[in-house]
């Protein structure tokens, strides 16, 4: 892609504004040293639109800008299930997981985990997190973002993985989440802002001198398959990676994706996972969570139409590419013009730095609270805390720069993500369910659980592997709690002492929060019966 003057003084505009905002928040500090709630938690002082715009520049990355565009263009809208779907599940835990979450005063989830049950589970979890973390999540919005760099300007990866890694640490790492967060609300201004342009361009392309909504139309007269969002088996194929097709049903199998595993998926990772949930730990108080979770429900819904809908817009105008995850950057290139590239451009190295900030800030708030304050240093000071916590999100990122081009052979990288990260989940969400309402689950239910999820999810996937992996997840997730109800059976302890009380009034909510989580659930409603 070849960026003009203007493109370079926008993209380069908006890198000094990140990084002199950063740093400006990371040292301004009005009494005393930073302490870990400072460097953690934000001071716990973060404002509801702070909150909203942070976990959705967290959420939304490479992954997404890349690669889920790579699955609409496979796919289709299906994939959009992902983000609608997300939308009612930050409404459920802002109701029912928050409130329990905000009343202990946790910094992590394996805090919790130790609050609600012991410490042997807090570490187990801690470790699988960690290797999650920096193997998975880390590795792959690096290598998704270098890809991007290098399809669009023509950097070669290894300088794009180490530029966005470097771009990511100057501000993040010493400023700790306060300073993630406040320039996230910059951040989220160019992702939605640049995103709806690359939008635009492309439904332009389409609709000619009819202008977007004739092309929007086109599109569905063009692709009309493409806008299935519950897939049937058989009817979809899409490219495997390794020079073959596979179903798409394997990715989205059908109504058991409205009805099954996406939940599991969902709700562990807006409820039970650190680098997006740190957010609302960090509110003023429950009711600016609830807020702030619901402000990003709305923000869910318009996510498809910057991040789906430019994959299937590709498919439709014959891209020439060669795997799925080049769509969006062909787009970039192709049809977005001199003078707005740079922004379009911003956009994707916003919603890349953004969740990079937030992996590496999560990474090191669990090691530094979960292992190394309880294990290595008790005694630890609030200042050794916080350079233990600069440290580790170095260590972190250093080797996910040098695993990231490991990731080269992927088609789908959103999917590869959404797969491994499944080995987890169903076993996390089942442990937190039950740490929430089944007073009698035992800690160590728990770490069978915790055990389990990968047990059953690798059994599943050698011994079944036409199982679709949502159907897995699902699967799983309910073996692992029958795993915590047998041990609590076995054990036969009666209610557990460390057990939630359930008090009048946990899960109460503001009236402009029903009718924010009201809209949501209408404006769902209508695009599952238009797209059905």
């Amino acid at each position: 892609m070849s960026f003009s003057t203007i493109d370079y003084i926008v993209f380069i505009a908006y890198c000094l504004l990140v990084v002199g905002l950063g740093l400006w928040i990371s040292t301004r500090k009005k009494s005393g040293e930073t302490d870990s709630g400072d460097y953690f938690l934000a001071g716990r002082a973060l404002p509801w639109w702070a909150i909203g715009a942070s976990l959705i520049a967290s959420n939304i990355s490479a992954e997404q800008f890349i690669g889920m565009s790579g699955s609409g263009y496979a796919i289709g809208l299906g994939i959009a299930s992902y983000e609608w779907m997300a939308a009612l599940t930050l409404i459920l835990v802002a109701v029912f997981f928050l409130p329990i979450f905000l009343e202990k005063g946790i910094y992590t989830m394996p805090q919790f985990l130790e609050v609600r049950f012991d410490r042997r589970v807090k570490t187990v979890m801690a470790g699988f997190w960690l290797v999650v973390y920096v193997f998975v999540n880390l590795t792959s919005v690096i290598y998704l973002g270098a890809l991007a760099m290098e399809r669009i300007m023509g950097v070669p990866m290894y300088y794009g993985i180490i530029g966005l890694a470097l771009f990511a640490a100057i501000y993040s790492i010493y400023g700790g989440l306060k300073a993630v967060a406040w320039t996230d609300v910059i951040q989220v201004v160019f992702l939605v802002g640049g995103g709806l342009i690359t939008t635009y361009m492309a439904l332009k392309a389409l609709g000619g001198e009819n202008g977007v909504l004739a092309g929007f139309v086109n599109l569905l007269e063009k692709a009309p398959e493409k806008f299935d969002m519950v897939l049937e088996k058989g009817l979809h194929m899409v490219p495997d990676g390794k020079g073959g097709t596979k179903d798409a049903y394997l990715d989205l199998p059908g109504i058991s994706v409205l009805i099954g595993g996406m939940w599991v998926a969902n709700l562990y990772y807006w409820g039970c996972n650190q680098y997006i949930i740190q957010r609302a730990l960090a509110a003023k108080n429950v009711g600016e969570a609830q807020k702030g979770l619901a402000f990003a429900a709305y923000l869910k819904l318009l996510l498809p139409l910057i991040v789906v809908i430019p994959g299937i817009a590709a498919f439709a105008l014959s891209a020439d590419i060669a795997k799925s995850d080049e769509a969006y950057p062909w787009l970039l290139h192709t049809f977005v013009p001199s003078g707005v590239k740079g922004l379009a451009f911003a956009a994707l190295v916003a919603a890349i730095v953004s969740s990079l900030a937030s992996m590496m800030n999560s990474v090191s708030t669990i090691f530094t609270m979960d292992i190394y304050k309880a294990y290595i240093k008790k005694d630890a000071s609030e200042r050794n805390l916080v350079s233990t916590g600069r440290i580790a999100s170095t260590v972190a990122l250093i080797i996910a720069v040098a695993v990231a081009p490991m990731l080269s052979n992927l088609d789908q990288a959103f999917q590869y993500i959404q797969e491994f990260t499944g080995f987890v989940s169903p076993g996390a969400l089942a442990i937190f369910l039950a740490g929430f309402f089944y007073k009698r689950a035992t800690a160590n239910g728990a770490l069978a659980a915790a055990v389990g999820t990968f047990v059953f999810s690798t059994l599943l996937k050698v011994f079944a592997p036409a199982l679709p992996f949502m159907d897995r997840m699902g699967i799983v997730f309910i073996l692992c709690f029958g795993l915590i109800w047998l041990f609590a059976i076995i054990e036969n302890k009666g209610v557990h002492p460390k057990a939630i009380t359930l008090h009048k009034g946990l899960f109460q909510s503001s009236k402009g929060f029903k009718i924010a989580s009201a809209g949501v659930i209408v404006i769902l409603i209508a695009l599952y019966s238009i797209w059905w």
